[in-house]
């Protein structure tokens, strides 16, 4: 974790953040950085992928959603670098300076707190939707992109939830090392179909401001979770 924290440290020193601020809050509360994650950490992700591939749940909802996933469960288990580059410092602080937020990690609870989305087979893809927040307070969602060997898009509407303002539609493809950060309420996005032979591996990162959950709550993100990514087993084992 130590060598994990001075490499991101050293790379997000070189970053111009009141710059990137301040296109955050220009985009509603959105933005891109690209080579965000140094080549060094980049490797060491991936070199993790081929062992966890016997742990990716297939999941198909029709009109909505085909792909894979794998949760945070399963990352500590078999890959717990990818929850300490959840906690990094160099990382946390990063964004809360960005988002200008107290940032908060998930419960240890929550499947979602990271993990992994793969776009491996034709057509796998998510329709537009918000990255809900059922915590009282608001979720933060980041994306860094692993592999990219794809025609698919993350493609999404800014400014769409405010009044009198014209929405801007605009798709960017997830390369290797790429991040990605939005309030998870604001955005609303999409994953174009991926085309033939073709492959496409996401890491999600999910930061909070407020941990408390009603128990309806936590159901309802519990099943979403259970039916569109990781599986009853995994979810419902450490409720």
């Amino acid at each position: 974790m130590e060598q994990l924290q001075t490499e991101l440290h050293k790379a997000t020193t070189l970053l111009d953040r009141p710059k990137l601020q301040a296109e955050y809050q220009a985009q509603n509360e959105f933005l891109v950085v690209e080579n965000f994650l140094p080549q060094t950490i980049l490797e060491q992700l991936l070199a993790l992928l081929p062992s966890l591939q016997p742990v990716i749940n297939r999941n198909y909802i029709p009109n909505h959603k085909k792909g894979g996933s794998i949760s945070k469960f399963s990352l500590d288990n078999l890959a717990p670098a990818f929850g300490e580059l959840y906690r990094l410092p160099a990382l946390t602080e990063f964004l809360k300076q960005i988002t200008a937020e107290e940032l908060l990690f998930c419960p240890d609870s929550d499947p979602h707190a990271y993990a992994l989305y793969y776009y491996t087979e034709l057509g796998d893809h998510i329709q537009y939707h918000y990255d809900t927040s059922y915590y009282q307070g608001k979720r933060y969602t980041v994306l860094l992109g692993l592999v990219d060997r794809s025609t698919s898009k993350l493609e999404y509407q800014l400014y769409r939830d405010i009044p009198n303002r014209e929405t801007q539609t605009r798709s960017r493809a997830l390369t290797p090392g790429t991040l990605v950060l939005f309030n998870g309420d604001k955005l609303y996005h999409r994953v174009t179909p991926l085309g033939n032979n073709e492959e496409r591996i996401v890491l999600t990162l999910e930061y909070v401001t407020d941990t408390r959950m009603s128990t309806l709550n936590r159901f309802v993100s519990n099943m979403k979770d259970a039916i569109a990514y990781f599986g009853f087993r995994q979810v419902f084992r450490s409720s």
